[in-house]
């Protein structure tokens, strides 16, 4: 197509007055030039472009190889697909390691830390699809469980299964993976990933927030963790917040379980710090955070990127600190060593089968189908008379195992001893090898459930150790039907720890 010329010529009328040509060498004569102003912007916005996509590119390769990872498992079996990190229900493994290599060693030689290091801290981060639900559950490394055959992912050494060793030992031995095939299977849950940190992620942390408040009952002052407290309210960083978290003595009954409370307290206040001062909506605070919690975790495969744990803490910014709650998994002094815990049945079943069914945890349990009895149950192939039964009374009620010995007595089991037990909340029967067919017979005298019924190595015969809920009456009273009450407190609650023989 043909175009017209502009320029004014005959017939064409000047487009507006003073058209015409600019005269080389005039002051506004810029041939083929664009203003000053518009290069120099240009210039800039280009600079400032490149800054940018240089600053973003810096920080992506240096958090990302800060990273180290690990494999998820040892060799469980897995019956789960991998999961939506940005949308589905996330169950994080977060374990706190003592070892003491590198920047550690200042805390012990690397022979008080066995193997990879034992996990101190065992906790399960659960999140709802919806982020409307968390649960934080903690597993006490004194805990006495079963830990599955695990290959160790480093050296393909392979590790037979064990029963009855601390919960703490499952990494020491083989590795993270492992550690996360023993709660899989405690739980009966599939983890989808692992955090692991250190004695110096702690400290680094603390420092880069500006500390975290802690509250104790009355001044402490403990020469082996190095904790120094006064009564009260204090913010603590560095050294002391490790000491906080690392102190077994200063708190409760001077256990882990205490310790664990202590450690709850702190994540809740370190949540509604972070959540007060917007940490997580200011990028260059997010950055400093992940520069140093990059530089201290060891994380699976599946969350070793930078974008996934983006998207990780994406979800975790807009989460209500009152709807964070942390658990402590039921457990009660074990039979065969009063300084190792086991499992308090059936409250830790029934904790585990809520979390299986939903994160929210004040969703009623299902009803329970009636067990089928048998009009003429068979006779049992021994003599009830010979089998040593021990009555371990934990009610609270002094006169209690005399009663319930009396009615164990009545069935036929006559061969009794009592012992006083510390107190705890569920009636529970434990036997050794070979007293199987007997404690299943000595829990229906109870009208007590399978799931109360546990082998433990160390007992001799059967054990019924009853607790709290056995306190009156020929029959302990029913457990609850929810888990809800298995929470000790929320993100939202500020707690003051009591501190031993305070």
């Amino acid at each position: 197509m043909r175009h017209e010329s502009s320029a004014p010529g005959k017939g064409t009328p000047e487009p507006y007055p003073g058209y015409g040509t600019l005269v080389e060498g005039s002051s506004n004569y810029r041939q083929g030039r664009r203003p000053r102003w518009l290069k120099i912007t240009g210039i800039t916005a280009a600079v400032i472009l490149v800054g940018v996509i240089a600053f973003g590119g810096y920080w992506l390769w240096r958090l990302q190889s800060n990273i180290s990872t690990s494999a998820l498992g040892a060799g469980g079996v897995r019956t789960e697909g991998p999961v939506n990190d940005s949308k589905d229900r996330l169950q994080i493994l977060v374990l706190g390691s003592d070892t003491r290599s590198g920047k550690n060693g200042q805390y012990g030689s690397t022979a008080d830390s066995s193997g990879y290091g034992q996990s101190d801290v065992m906790m399960l981060l659960d999140i709802s699809a919806d982020n409307n639900h968390v649960n934080v559950v903690s597993f006490p490394r004194d805990l006495l469980v079963d830990v599955p055959a695990c290959k160790d992912s480093a050296t393909n050494e392979q590790h037979a299964a064990r029963s009855g060793v601390m919960i703490n030992s499952a990494m020491a031995e083989a590795g993270i993976g492992c550690a996360v095939d023993t709660v899989n299977k405690l739980t009966g849950m599939e983890i989808d990933h692992f955090m692991m940190a250190d004695f110096n992620a702690v400290k680094e942390l603390s420092n880069t927030v500006g500390g975290v408040d802690v509250c104790v009952d009355t001044a402490v002052n403990d020469p082996d963790s190095g904790l120094k407290l006064p009564k009260g309210t204090s913010q603590v960083q560095g050294e002391q917040a490790l000491a906080f978290l690392r102190t077994r003595h200063a708190f409760a009954n001077g256990g882990d379980l205490g310790r664990i409370k202590a450690q709850q307290s702190f994540l809740a206040s370190l949540t509604r710090k972070l959540k007060a001062d917007g940490t997580l909506s200011d990028p260059q605070k997010v950055l400093s955070i992940a520069d140093t919690m990059t530089k201290n975790l060891t994380v699976d495969d599946g969350l070793a990127s930078v974008p996934t744990m983006l998207t990780l803490a994406n979800r975790l910014k807009n989460i209500d600190p009152a709807k964070v709650n942390f658990i402590t998994t039921p457990t009660v002094p074990a039979p065969s060593d009063p300084n190792r815990l086991t499992l308090d049945e059936p409250a830790a079943d029934n904790l585990f089968a809520a979390l299986r069914r939903s994160p929210d945890l004040s969703q009623p349990a299902p009803a329970s189908a009636a067990p089928e009895t048998s009009s003429a149950p068979a006779a049992p192939a021994y003599n009830k008379a010979l089998q040593p039964v021990t009555v371990a009374n934990g009610t609270n009620v002094a006169s209690r195992g005399a009663e319930i010995g009396t009615i164990l007595s009545d069935a036929g089991f006559t061969k009794l001893s009592r012992i006083p037990a510390q107190p705890r909340q569920q009636t529970m029967v434990y036997f050794g090898a070979g007293f199987e067919d007997v404690a299943a017979d000595v829990a229906a005298v109870f009208g007590l459930p399978a799931s109360s019924v546990q082998q433990v190595p160390g007992v001799q015969g059967v054990q019924l150790y009853a607790g709290e809920d056995f306190a009156t009456g020929s029959k302990p009273a029913a457990p609850p039907s929810q888990a809800g009450g298995a929470v000790s407190q929320t993100g939202s609650d500020t707690t003051c720890q009591a501190t031993a023989g305070g």
